[in-house]
């Protein structure tokens, strides 16, 4: 389908692509992964055409049909299901020539060809997509114009699914999407017939829905088999085995240089000399790993307070008065707290953020909170309130006018704005850059509770991984909205869903509510015109799950110790293997090293009992879910 060969590109005269080639079979599902800035999306322009390569060649299979999310929104009278249909040009062209032309045999042509794509059966096709990206049905039909950009962004990319072409290009298509349109996407592309090269920073959609990964990195790209998970993996393993070629090449390149001036002037040993001077010209160096610089966050511990740190009793809050987004809230933050809030965009997700900050103020009810209390709160429109021509320096600077330049400057480093990114110019810093310093901005008088309101858009993965270590290491409440499965089960330890006009505490994590939403989809799809009778074996059937996520809870958290027990003993014991694959340790004390083949040992039983432990409280899990599904 695309075979990439010695492409070179530079923009500005930094080489983005550097001989790079590599080529996707035909209906392969591929990831392209890299850092921020690493050129993922010059690759698309250059595939679509959009620009051209200064060597090399770029071959897409001969009239294969490329598809990629328009980059302006859609907008206009015509509704969401008309602007979705209208994206298969082969089937409007055939729709207007039925209607309008005078040769009857070409009338004729016309409706075979819509009967052989199936035309009768697109509309349904497009309600389903758009579904699927949270429109319902009474949104389907309204104007376009009616939607903000983000929606409308959604429209663009029903609409390039929609037209099902050979190549599908989908750039970070979950960044105006949330956790349930995310999840529907994933299962979408991994069912998806055809060839699809996705670039996203999400990690489960990486291991859900493509087969293998291309990682741009040093201008060249490589390809590999699996998911996510697999290619860093796979990756790590080959960046030590590298690692220890190169080591080992060194010894030798040592020992051969040696020879070689011991001897080139001996006349016995002079042949010899020169043929190892020779074998040294001829070995290729191997390149040391070098790995790139990844961002740090850093929050701030705030000095304790008693909890609760918020009491939320009866409460409504809205925009307009006498008009409540949500009600009756019955809601508690302690101050160790980490919440993940989920439930479809235009639920009131963020306008219980917004509560919780002191934004807005509550209609009815009461809001308790100390009057110390601090909150951090970051959301993704915030960018737009940076002064682009004002400095990283210069913004905290004004927040924190009481400081000394070096306390200023120490909050930005921990954001990774050490000497001249603090003096880069806004408009200059990339979008994780621009996120960075919302997080520094936020955190200046280090807040008690984090809002975080999808605070992952303009982030890469490993950045991403960054965030995780820091909230999890930070000393107080979260409050989490993110698209990000990966990211809310590393970090979230309660969840509160937000639906039907209020917010409740979920009982069960993000494996049960991704459950609970695929059953709740399935159930939507057999019950469409489902009697009072229906309706009451649904709410039976809740009931049911309900009672089984609670009997269940102590045996799932049982895992998640045993989980987090396991990784920990994993990271210790890969921790000991890198120190003792070094070689200068075995330059000093034969002690140390005795010492540390113990610690190693010791790890290495840690494992085993780490993983048996996993492995009972996994089988009592599984062996209570199975009992009920047996009673069922």
């Amino acid at each position: 389908m695309l075979q990439i060969a010695d492409l070179t590109y530079r923009i500005g005269g930094r080489v983005l692509f550097d001989r790079a080639g590599v080529v996707v079979p035909d209906g392969h599902k591929v990831g392209l992964v890299g850092r921020n800035g690493s050129g993922k999306t010059t690759l698309f322009n250059l595939i679509t055409g959009e620009l051209a390569p200064e060597s090399g060649s770029i071959a897409v299979r001969p009239r294969a049909r490329v598809g990629r999310v328009a980059q302006e929104a859609p907008g206009g009278p015509q509704s969401l299901l008309e602007t979705v249909l209208a994206a298969d040009e082969e089937r409007t062209a055939l729709l207007a020539e039925a209607e309008h032309a005078a040769d009857p045999q070409r009338i004729a042509e016309a409706h075979t060809r819509l009967a052989d794509i199936g035309a009768h059966a697109a509309p349904a096709r497009a309600a389903t997509i758009l579904a699927g990206l949270g429109f319902d049905e009474a949104a389907q039909q309204r104007p376009c114009a009616e939607f903000s950009g983000g929606w409308r962004m959604r429209v663009a990319l029903a609409a390039a699914l929609f037209a099902r072409p050979d190549l599908l290009l989908l750039d970070e298509p979950t960044n105006h999407l949330d956790l349930e349109a995310t999840m529907w996407l994933e299962s979408y592309l991994a069912g998806w017939r055809g060839t699809v090269i996705v670039i996203s920073h999400e990690r489960d959609l990486l291991n859900k829905a493509v087969e293998e990964i291309v990682h741009l990195e040093g201008g060249k790209l490589a390809r590999y088999a699996g998911g996510y998970d697999r290619f860093e993996q796979t990756r790590r393993e080959r960046l030590l085995l590298q690692e220890k070629a190169r080591i080992k090449q060194q010894a030798q390149r040592e020992h051969i240089q040696a020879f070689v001036d011991r001897f080139r002037y001996k006349a016995t040993k002079a042949r010899q000399a020169q043929s190892r001077l020779k074998m040294l010209e001829r070995m290729e160096p191997i390149a040391a790993v070098m790995e790139e610089w990844t961002p740090s966050f850093d929050f701030p511990g705030p000095e304790p307070l008693p909890s609760p740190l918020l009491t939320i009793d009866g409460a409504s809050v809205g925009y307009t008065p006498g008009r409540p987004v949500l009600r009756r809230l019955d809601l508690r933050l302690d101050a160790d707290d980490r919440v993940a809030l989920v439930g479809a965009n235009g639920n009131g997700k963020s306008t219980l953020v917004r509560l919780v900050a002191g934004r807005l103020q509550a209609e009815a009810g009461e809001v308790r909170r100390p009057g110390k209390l601090r909150v951090g709160y970051f959301a993704q429109h915030q960018t737009e309130e940076l002064e682009p021509d004002a400095t990283p320096l210069d913004h905290m600077a004004r927040l924190m006018p009481e400081a000394p330049p070096a306390k200023v400057r120490a909050h930005l480093g921990r954001f990774g704005f050490q000497e001249e990114r603090a003096l880069t110019r806004v408009r200059d810093l990339s979008g994780g850059e621009k996120a960075r310093l919302l997080f520094a901005l936020m955190t200046r008088d280090a807040p008690h509770v984090l809002l975080l309101d999808e605070p992952t858009n303009h982030l890469d993965i490993d950045a991403r991984e960054a965030l995780v270590q820091a909230l999890n290491a930070y000393d107080g409440a979260v409050v989490l909205v993110s698209h990000d499965a990966h990211l809310v089960g590393l970090v979230a330890d309660r969840i509160w869903l937000v639906a039907d006009g209020t917010c409740r505490a979920f009982d069960g994590d993000m494996d049960d509510y991704r459950r609970l939403l695929l059953e709740q989809r399935r159930q939507e799809r057999r019950n469409g015109d489902a009697t009072a009778g229906g309706r009451d074996e649904k709410k039976e059937q809740r009931r049911a799950r309900a009672s089984l996520r609670a009997e269940t809870a102590p045996l799932r958290q049982a895992v998640k110790v045993a989980e987090r027990q396991l990784d920990s003993a994993h990271a210790a014991f890969t921790a000991l293997e890198s120190r003792l694959a070094d070689p200068k340790l075995y330059a000093g004390p034969s002690e140390r090293v005795t010492e540390l083949r113990k610690q190693h040992a010791q790890a290495a039983r840690a494992v085993e009992e780490a993983e048996e432990a996993w492995l009972q409280a996994s089988e009592a899990l599984e062996s209570a879910l199975g009992r009920s599904d047996a009673d069922t």
